[in-house]
């Protein structure tokens, strides 16, 4: 191997001088990573008190009660022990996602975006009997979609350079 001729030689009593620290990527600002992290906990809290509510919901449909209009001619044609089912079960699971995404659990949050956009759909369908409960259910599956869709947790754990 030869000797390149503008590499020089440290002389032995001196350390070597340390790599230089390379530039700044196109990562996220602190900024961003704030509102990532801040929502991802959000997030987490949004689906935890989804799932409690949709159980409490569930529950109050398969007690058939008097609160929750019945719809007359719906394409979705299901009857409200359908739907109590329906949002116990997803309520149930939603509680214990919406806990392991505030605990940190990366299957979490794979998970939580699978059951908010379930959860958007199951509102959707669930439109005629409380339109303005179910939309804005949707809106805040959409955050809670959001938050955990653009969460990086490596970035963020890295801390700045």
């Amino acid at each position: 191997m030869t000797q390149q001729p503008h590499a020089t030689q440290p002389s032995a009593g001196t350390p070597p001088a340390a790599a230089p620290t390379p530039a700044p990527g196109p990562g996220p600002t602190p900024t961003e990573t704030a509102w990532a992290t801040g929502g991802v906990v959000f997030a987490g809290v949004l689906l935890l008190m989804n799932g409690i509510l949709a159980v409490f919901q569930g529950i109050s449909l398969l007690a058939e009660d008097d609160v929750w209009s019945r719809v007359g001619d719906y394409v979705y044609k299901i009857n409200l022990t359908g739907w109590g089912v329906i949002l116990l079960c997803l309520g149930a699971v939603a509680v214990v996602t919406g806990a392991f995404i505030l605990k940190g659990a990366a299957w979490a949050r794979m998970t939580g975006i699978f059951l908010a956009s379930l959860s958007m759909i199951a509102q959707f369908l669930f439109l005629p009997y409380a339109p303005f409960w179910s939309v804005i259910m949707i809106g805040l599956d959409f955050f809670v979609i959001w938050a955990l869709a653009v969460y990086k947790p490596e970035i963020t754990k890295r801390g700045p350079a």
